[in-house]
């Protein structure tokens, strides 16, 4: 089991809390310190879109040139870009029991966890 994101990130912060405050020891993966590898993320893929694991709501996708948006079309270049900009990942990526969860739900987090 681990954690994937960025420290300062709102939403990885309300996850990593969560977690805390819940009793549930996680490690945590910073995307910014220890990068992200390909065949993680191809992993993931398997999993979930690229469309999805790319957050084209957040700062980073925002800032990038139209052109760079543009050349964004499929898994080769979705991948592309999340190695050369890790925080365009969605976060956090909690990766249990081989499956991953996007993003931090309270609700979904208490499901999974087993806690009311």
């Amino acid at each position: 089991m681990k954690l994937y994101g960025i420290p300062n990130c709102n939403t990885v912060k309300k996850a990593r809390t969560w977690l805390t405050e819940n009793g549930i020891e996680i490690p945590f993966h910073d995307f910014k310190k220890q990068g992200v590898s390909e065949e993680l993320l191809k992993v993931w893929l398997k999993q979930i879109s690229w469309e999805k694991l790319v957050n084209r709501q957040g700062t980073t996708w925002r800032q990038l040139p139209d052109e760079a948006k543009a050349a964004v079309c499929n898994e080769t270049s979705a991948i592309r870009l999340m190695l050369e900009k890790s925080s365009v990942i969605k976060r956090p990526v909690l990766e249990m029991d081989g499956k991953i969860i996007l993003g931090f739900d309270e609700a979904a987090y208490q499901s999974l966890f087993g806690i009311k």
